[in-house]
C-alpha cells in the first residue's frame, strides 16, 4: 500500500468486479487512497478465476489468482461481505459513514434493493462520492442490461476500424487486444472521482456519477467517429495503416520490421532526408499531408 501520495487521507469503498470497475479503484490507490475492496463472500471477485496463466494468491494458495486480477487490483485491502444480508448490508451502511468514495459495478438498481443505493447511503454520509460504472448507464432502454468489453467493442463501433483492411486475408471485425472499452471507463470513472473530490473541497457536498462502458468507448472513438459524424466518411478498418496520416505504417526491412508516424510535413522533410529522397519534401505529389 502506499502510504504517501495525492489522495492520501482518502477512503475508498470499492464494491467492484471484473475489470472497469477495479481499474477504476487501483488509479486512486495508486495516488495514495486507502482503497477497501468488498469481495462476494466464497467466491471473491469473478476475475480471480479468470485464467490461465495463473499465480500464488496472498493467502499462500499455489496457482489460485489469476495474473488478470492482479493487473487491476494492486494498493488494495480486501474484505468479503454478504451484502444480501442485513447484518452484511449494515456492515457496508457503517464503512460508507467514514468513506469518502464508493464505487459499484453491479447492474442498475441491484444495491438499491439492499438499502446501498445512493440516496439510502447519502443520508448517511452527505459527503459521500458514489461512482456507478455499469454496461449501459442508469437511464435508457438498455440501463438494465449487463455489458461487457468485448461487447461494448463491437457495439461503438471500434471493431468496424480495427484488423485488417477489407479484402485482406484475415479481413473483418477484430476486437483489440487489451479490453480498451473496459480501461476507458475505468479511466473516465477515476477521472470523475477525482473532480468530485474537488468539488467537495470547495462545497462541502457529495456527488452520484455515472459511467457506462458504451459511453465511455464512444467518446474514445475520436477521430473515426468525427469523420463518419461531421465528415460523412467511414473510415472503416485501416490495419497498421492511418486513415488521415502518411507514411505511418509497420514497413518490412531485412532484419524485420520498421515503424514510421510521421503525423506532420515537418517530420515528412526529416524523414525524406533519412531515407535518401530530399526532393521528396518538394514534390507537389508528396509534400503535404494531403496530398501524402
Amino acid at each position: 500500500m502506499l502510504n504517501k501520495g495525492a489522495l492520501s487521507g482518502i477512503r475508498v469503498l470499492d464494491m467492484t468486479r471484473v475489470v472497469a470497475g477495479p481499474y477504476a479503484g487501483q488509479i486512486l490507490g495508486d495516488l495514495g487512497a486507502e482503497v477497501v475492496k468488498i469481495e462476494r463472500k466464497g467466491e471473491g471477485d469473478d476475475c480471480r478465476r479468470v485464467g490461465p496463466p495463473w499465480m500464488d494468491n496472498e493467502l499462500g494458495r499455489q496457482g489460485q489468482d489469476s495474473t488478470y486480477y492482479q493487473s487491476v487490483n494492486r494498493n488494495k485491502s480486501s474484505i468479503s461481505v454478504d451484502f444480501a444480508t442485513e447484518a452484511g448490508a449494515d456492515l457496508i451502511r457503517r464503512l460508507v459513514a467514514n468513506a469518502d468514495v464508493l464505487v459499484e459495478n453491479y447492474r442498475s438498481g441491484t444495491l438499491a434493493r439492499y438499502g446501498l443505493g445512493y440516496e439510502e447511503l447519502k443520508a448517511i454520509n452527505p459527503k459521500l462520492i458514489y461512482c456507478s460504472v455499469t454496461g449501459f448507464g442508469q437511464t435508457g432502454p438498455y440501463a438494465g442490461r449487463s455489458g461487457y468489453d468485448y461487447l461494448v467493442q463491437a457495439m461503438a463501433g471500434l471493431m468496424s476500424v480495427t484488423g485488417h483492411h477489407d479484402g485482406e486475408p484475415g479481413d473483418g471485425p477484430m476486437r483489440v487486444g487489451v479490453p480498451i472499452a473496459d480501461i476507458c471507463a475505468g479511466l473516465y470513472a477515476a477521472i470523475s472521482v477525482l473532480a468530485a473530490l474537488n468539488y467537495r473541497n470547495v462545497s462541502g457536498e457529495g456527488q452520484y456519477i455515472d459511467v457506462s462502458l458504451f459511453d465511455s468507448q464512444l467518446s474514445a472513438m475520436l477521430n473515426t467517429f468525427s469523420g463518419w459524424f461531421n465528415g460523412g466518411t467511414a473510415l472503416g478498418r485501416t490495419g497498421n495503416d492511418h486513415p488521415s496520416a502518411a507514411p505511418y505504417g509497420v514497413f518490412p526491412v531485412d532484419d524485420g520490421f520498421i515503424l514510421i508516424a510521421t503525423f506532420n510535413d515537418r517530420e515528412f522533410v526529416r524523414l525524406s532526408a533519412v531515407l535518401g529522397h530530399a526532393d521528396w519534401a518538394t514534390d507537389p505529389r508528396f509534400c503535404s499531408m494531403g496530398a501524402r
